[in-house]
């Protein structure tokens, strides 16, 4: 029997070389765990390009382009911006639409009106003069491609014009304006912008003035002339421009048709090979035709746009939309259109329409038509319903074969 001392050595002994056998065990174990994690993880190289291909944003394939018809200011228009210190917010009855021009890349809109100021005196229809603010408006709203030239430009002097053409260079962001002019190097300027690498070519014109509104002088307004057009388009084409589109003040009001000349000024910008025309005038939605150039290029025309703000009286110029044009970036052509239809509300009694009271509408707003209701338009004495308009719409947009869909806004803001 062992002394008790020399057993508790012995003891303290043999612990010992457990708990190194433990620790060796515990770090053979850890790497062969470690060995097991190394052999088994992917490659360097694969993670990375892996996380690489997520990084890298995809090329753009596509620019959406959205268009309205005519802004027109309107007495009533002006009385409901018209604040309590004096100065004009028209932007509660259009802000609907914010998420909508937000969503496209060019939104382009047609100013017909000379926007002088107060300075000069505020006034509507037959000779228009808005606020300067229905300029800084349609910038909040997210113009940044606009038409000026209108068969309203002359309704005044050339003051008027110089003073709209000022008002609209404050506006930021934006693509180009043109249309108005301050002297002759502005009327013969081609406009180019690039959006997504894409260079564009805007070019604005229009083909009448009104007979109270006689033509001031050569150069307040783009005044469309073949020899004048196809100039331009050809200094286009040689500085490079992609697409080149094309606003025309033209046609006859208040009818759902193209004229003649209409027909014939179109075929003619087809010929020289615009892209894309966008046509106003009519205040009524008018077709939409694809023509051939003699060259064999493609162009599409939107004969009017109809009308966007204002309070005309006939269900046509208050049922409208927008135009939604999407270009192919790799073949620089329309890959697809589609429209949203618009709703110009505003109220009336049948006493007050009958006395032609206009001054008396009130409570205006724009709306997307999908957001109307059958009370609101009968609260405006306008004697239609929202699918005879709606099948209106259709059926002018397709009335020369191509397919333009109605869309709403959910399908609008989806693709």
């Amino acid at each position: 029997m062992l002394p008790q001392k020399r057993l508790t050595m012995l003891t303290k002994l043999t612990k010992k070389k457990l708990l190194i056998s433990l620790g060796a065990l515990i770090i053979i174990c850890g790497l062969a765990v470690t060995a097991w994690i190394v052999f088994h993880q992917p490659s360097p190289k694969t993670v990375s390009s892996s996380a690489a291909s997520q990084s890298t944003p995809q090329k753009p394939t596509s620019i959406r382009l959205i268009a309205t018809g005519d802004w027109i200011a309107h007495a009533s228009v002006n009385a409901a911006a018209l604040q309590p210190n004096g100065s004009y917010n028209y932007m509660p009855m259009i802000s609907d639409f914010l998420p909508i021009f937000k969503d496209a890349d060019i939104r382009f809109c047609n100013d017909p009106i000379l926007n002088g100021g107060e300075s000069l005196g505020i006034s509507g229809y037959p000779k228009f003069n808005s606020p300067t603010e229905f300029v800084t408006d349609m910038g909040k709203l997210g113009c940044n491609l606009v038409n000026t030239a209108s068969n309203h430009s002359f309704d005044f002097t050339q003051q008027y014009i110089n003073n709209s053409v000022a008002a609209w260079a404050t506006v930021p962001n934006m693509l180009a304006v043109a249309g108005e002019n301050t002297d002759q190097q502005q009327h013969d300027t081609v406009h180019y912008f690039t959006v997504k690498g894409v260079k564009f070519a805007f070019l604005a014109y229009d083909t009448y003035s009104n007979t109270d509104a006689p033509v001031l002088d050569s150069y307040g307004v783009n005044i469309f002339s073949d020899d004048f057009a196809a100039s331009q388009i050809q200094q286009a084409k040689q500085a490079g421009a992609k697409i080149i589109i094309v606003s025309m003040r033209w046609g006859t009001e208040y009818t759902t048709v193209a004229d003649t000349e209409q027909e014939q000024d179109a075929q003619f910008l087809a010929d020289q090979g615009v892209t894309l025309v966008l046509g106003q005038g009519s205040h009524e939605l008018q077709p939409v035709t694809e023509l051939t150039g003699s060259a064999g290029t493609k162009t599409v025309v939107w004969y009017s746009l109809g009308n966007f703000i204002n309070t005309q009286e006939p269900p046509e110029t208050l049922f409208n939309g927008l135009a939604v044009i999407n270009f192919d970036i790799t073949t620089d052509q329309i890959s697809t259109m589609s429209y949203l239809p618009i709703y110009m509300h505003y109220e009336w009694t049948p006493q007050q329409q009958a006395a032609d009271d206009i001054a008396a509408r009130n409570n205006l707003h724009l709306y997307l038509l999908e957001d109307a209701t059958q009370s609101m338009i009968n609260s405006q004495q306008l004697n239609t319903t929202i699918a005879a308009q709606k099948q209106r719409m259709a059926t002018t947009l397709s009335a020369d074969g191509l397919n333009i869909p109605l869309i709403t806004s959910q399908q609008f803001l989806q693709n």
